[in-house]
């Protein structure tokens, strides 16, 4: 077994196509439906002589790995951790909990056990407040009681253009914030939530992307984003079906429902060049 090499591998998102409740009402939990983007990030284990070093992801990885090993009453082997990841940190892209994920899942490979998301729910409910990305599609999903509300597939993809604007956002520091936020507009998110899963089961991007649209405009009122409205005035110049934002993160783009070409990929470049951003390309959902 000397030399074997594992490997654990998470997508990230591009912040949520919703959040906000799952339900109108005066004790609101935080739903989410993430935007699960081509990218990712990666957690190696190298098997061969030397100690176990520590997961090279920082804390909350590693404190998941000793989670993982004190439930299964496992032992590393000798071996060293490598990591990977781009995914960028504490923009909304999930970085955090796919760091976790696939560090869990090199774990399962490692000692040959079935992947079993009981126990990535429990360890993640032991680290911190997690996005979907343990699921290899789309999901309703209350993210501070990491519990699967309705899975919703892998019908709809988009393809993107999107940015990060400067800063970083505290999911923690906001949480009372947004509740009060929703509180305060439980029936408009209501709706915008039963548009999204019409959408979903109907499988439309295009309403889809109107009902990520309408969840980013809501979250304009309490964590906005400052090229939400120029980007919404040209939406319709570029032919996008939506736009989509990190609620509780930097980015923001356009949802489109085909691939683009080098000279809409130019046109769009400018566009938010001229806002001040570098501008990015990805495939998000699948479809």
């Amino acid at each position: 077994m000397t030399g074997r090499t594992v490997s654990g591998v998470c997508h990230g998102t591009l912040g949520e196509l919703y959040q906000g409740p799952l339900r109108a009402g005066t004790e609101p939990d935080i739903a989410i439906v993430s935007f699960p983007v081509d990218r990712h990030s990666w957690t190696y284990f190298a098997e061969g002589t030397e100690p176990p070093d520590a997961p090279p992801l920082g804390e909350k990885a590693a404190l998941a790995a000793r989670l993982f090993l004190e439930h299964f009453g496992l032992t590393l082997p000798p071996g060293r951790w490598r990591a990977h990841s781009d995914l960028r940190v504490g923009v909304g892209m999930a970085s955090s909990t796919a760091d976790i994920v696939a560090t869990l899942r090199c774990l399962f490979r490692l000692f040959a056990l079935p992947y079993d998301m009981d126990v990535v729910l429990g360890i993640l409910a032991a680290v911190e407040r997690a996005d979907s990305v343990f699921l290899d599609e789309f999901a309703l999903y209350l993210s501070g009681r990491h519990r699967v509300v309705r899975r919703l597939g892998t019908d709809i993809g988009f393809h993107t253009a999107y940015i990060s604007e400067p800063g970083t956002v505290d999911t923690t520091a906001v949480t009372d914030l947004l509740l009060a936020h929703y509180r305060r507009h439980g029936e408009e998110y209501e709706r915008c939530l039963t548009d999204l899963l019409k959408g979903f089961a109907s499988g439309d991007p295009a309403a889809v992307a109107r009902a990520a649209t309408a969840s980013a405009t809501l979250s304009q009122s309490v964590l906005p984003k400052t090229t939400f409205d120029s980007m919404l005035a040209h939406q319709e110049r570029f032919g996008a079906d939506g736009i989509f934002v990190a609620h509780t993160g930097c980015l923001i783009g356009y949802l489109f429902p085909g691939r683009l070409d080098a000279e809409q990929k130019s046109d769009l470049s400018a566009f938010f060049h001229s806002l001040g951003h570098q501008c990015s390309f990805a495939q998000g959902g699948y479809g």
